[in-house]
């Protein structure tokens, strides 16, 4: 990263700073926007944050706990969540090379700080253990699913992996337990258009082209469930459990799809039955083929 990118706040614990823009408004100190913009923070709170110097704009100024209000200066903080909850499952490291980490993470865990999570999260956990504050995961992975994951090491090489996925070279399959559908002939390949609902965090599909698709194969079956792979053909969020919900067989225990459920706290005997299994690819620095799996495995029971 070049010097004038770095924020003026470095990691701390692993932890990138938190940015927030001052908007035009009718605050007449920073305080009084700050406990408006972030109601469940308190006074106190803030003010210990800003005397002990650890609110700064972006040209370094530190910021006191009496400052006029200022629109358009960029702030940086280091954010806390009193009694985080303790997610008490682990990653394992599957490979490691001067450029990336792959890792097999567990359900429950989120990939990078977000809500009610920041200590909590596999990013945080990594760079305090391999103590590397640039460490960043290369694409996503919903913090409900387990599986792979490829995080890269070397900020000089992120891009020529990250340029893998935005081309689509990379092949990611996955193992799903759901409903068995006998009138179903597998395996097929499930084609929608998939939008942002008005609902927060939920994709639904419309009427129009297609932008995703999913390969859906039939691994194993009982009488009620069956084990599926799935191989998206491309990244929409939410993709293969929109797919798997509109063809009448949502993945166990799915939050969201078909319905979303009112926010409960985590059930651990009841994960999600979606697990990202293997991805590969041709590695783009040394030209060889790179195929990694979970060692986890979803059970029909």
């Amino acid at each position: 990263m070049n010097d004038f990118l770095a924020p003026p706040l470095p990691p701390r614990d692993g932890i990138n700073p938190s940015v927030v823009w001052l908007p035009t408004g009718p605050w007449l100190t920073l305080m009084d926007f700050l406990l408006e913009r972030f109601p469940n923070v308190s006074a106190s709170v803030w003010r210990n944050r800003l005397d002990k110097g650890e609110v700064i704009s972006s040209n370094k100024e530190r910021m006191a706990s009496n400052r006029h209000y200022q629109a358009g200066m960029c702030l940086y903080y280091y954010r806390e969540i009193a009694d985080e909850e303790k997610i008490p499952f682990f990653e394992t490291v599957l490979h490691e090379t001067e450029h990336l980490l792959v890792v097999d993470k567990p359900h429950f865990l989120p990939v990078t700080p977000s809500g009610m999570y920041l200590k909590e999260t596999l990013l945080t956990r990594l760079r305090q253990r391999f103590n590397n504050p640039t460490l960043s995961p290369i694409h996503r992975l919903d913090r409900d699913t387990a599986g792979v994951i490829l995080f890269s090491k070397n900020s000089a090489t992120r891009g020529v992996y990250q340029q893998l996925f935005a081309e689509r070279v990379v092949h990611k399959t996955y193992h799903a337990i759901a409903k068995t559908q006998p009138n179903l002939i597998f395996p097929l390949v499930y084609r929608s258009r998939l939008v942002e609902a008005n609902q927060f965090f939920i994709m639904r599909e419309v009427e129009g082209e297609a932008n995703s698709e999913t390969r859906i194969s039939l691994m194993k079956s009982n009488d009620t469930l069956s084990l599926y792979q799935l191989e998206p053909l491309t990244g929409k969020k939410h993709q293969l459990r929109v797919h798997m919900s509109s063809l009448g067989m949502p993945i166990i225990n799915d939050a969201f799809y078909p319905l979303s459920q009112p926010k409960q706290a985590d059930d651990y005997h009841h994960p999600l039955q979606l697990l990202a299994k293997k991805i590969a690819f041709i590695d783009p620095i040394n030209h060889c083929p790179c195929n990694f799996e979970s060692m986890q495995a979803l059970q029909l029971g």
